[in-house]
């Protein structure tokens, strides 16, 4: 069932990774190499079971190979998850155990925080390993992804603005936000800034008053969002949220936000098209976080992120003419520009093997 699995995903390897004592259940998925190592954070989730776990990751992967390829990144596609409850069992041993797997990978992964895990967490990893990313400043880091992924988001939807609206003046423009974490918050204050109105909603009922009083927001209920009356949907949390019991209900006319697979189907994407709704491709929108971390493979500097951020716009740009020239849904597009882009590089390169592994310039040991 396993190689069946990666035979059909077209994954390159994926390792379990189990240690006793420190309580590790562990998967590494590297989907593909051919524009280098694989980069992808680690989730920490209690899974319901192995094969809930092995899903979770392939997909995950897989997804992380399209959103460097098509953000122009020298980098693969790899994610790894830690089946566990990230309220109890986090342990000092647990992570380093952790650690010395990728370590052994000797560069074709690279980790970094995702659900379920903070720096704290990858302090603990970096100590057994010099393939992460995200870890604090203190090192030569880059710390909290949020803000980038955040401004990424921020610029995929000037870009949606420009092609739907003919400008870019992200104020003159409503927004009903699903989901106000990390994230979603530092979104939702991007958009307050140049006067937006905004609805928010989250299960999490503090965050949702914050977004209120220090921002603003008009808070609607969790199922609400859906029928608010907003130029823009913009799922910052939960996947799959454009389905079918909700593409009846939505009001807007831009789909833009920095959840991943926000569209729960292939189906849906053709339908979001064919009502008119221009989606902009999750993972060409929040790929911030990723184009943030990966500047600290050569040495971190914030002013080359935030350079390197507004290049989101202009892929953005090019999803959509792909998608115009050639009569397909934009989430099409954009896979096409990831694979095109795969295949011509993979003409002049083979799979990363780790031979060659990046140096980190400017880290310090902890």
């Amino acid at each position: 069932m396993i190689f069946e699995s990666i035979s059909k995903t077209e994954h390159e390897e994926v390792v379990f990774c189990h240690n006793k004592d420190a309580g590790l259940k562990a998967i590494i998925a590297i989907h593909n190499t051919v524009l280098g190592p694989a980069l992808g954070g680690t989730r920490m989730w209690n899974y319901a079971s192995e094969q809930d776990a092995l899903n979770d990751v392939l997909r995950l992967s897989r997804g992380m190979t399209y959103k460097a390829a098509v953000s122009g990144l020298n980098l693969g596609g790899g994610k790894a998850v830690i089946w566990g409850d990230p309220n109890k069992d986090k342990s000092e041993a647990l992570f380093r155990a952790f650690g010395r797997f990728v370590n052994s990978l000797n560069g074709r992964y690279i980790t970094a925080e995702d659900v379920g895990i903070d720096v704290n967490d990858m302090e603990y990893v970096y100590r057994e390993t010099e393939f992460v990313t995200g870890v604090h400043q203190v090192h030569g880091g880059s710390g909290d992804p949020s803000p980038f992924t955040a401004f990424g988001t921020l610029q995929g939807l000037m870009s949606s603005l420009q092609v739907k609206f003919g400008n870019e003046d992200v104020g003159k423009y409503s927004y009903a936000v699903q989901g106000v974490g990390h994230v979603g918050m530092e979104f939702v204050k991007l958009l307050h800034e140049r006067g937006a109105k905004i609805f928010v909603t989250d299960i999490n009922k503090q965050a949702v008053q914050r977004a209120v009083d220090e921002y603003g927001c008009e808070a609607v209920g969790l199922d609400d969002i859906y029928d608010v009356d907003a130029d823009v949907y913009s799922p910052t949390a939960l996947g799959g949220t454009v389905n079918e019991a909700t593409i009846e209900r939505l009001k807007c006319k831009i789909i833009c936000g920095a959840a991943n697979n926000q569209l729960a189907t292939n189906e849906i994407g053709d339908e979001v098209q064919r009502r008119g709704i221009l989606y902009a491709p999750d993972y060409a929108v929040n790929a911030g976080g990723l184009m943030n971390v990966s500047l600290e493979i050569d040495g971190y500097n914030r002013e080359r992120a935030m350079r390197m951020l507004r290049t989101i716009y202009f892929n953005l740009g090019r999803i959509f003419e792909i998608s115009a020239r050639d009569g397909i849904p934009t989430y099409m597009a954009a896979d096409r520009m990831a694979e095109e882009r795969i295949t011509a590089i993979g003409k002049l390169r083979l799979p990363h093997l780790g031979q060659h592994a990046p140096r980190f310039h400017g880290r310090r040991a902890g």
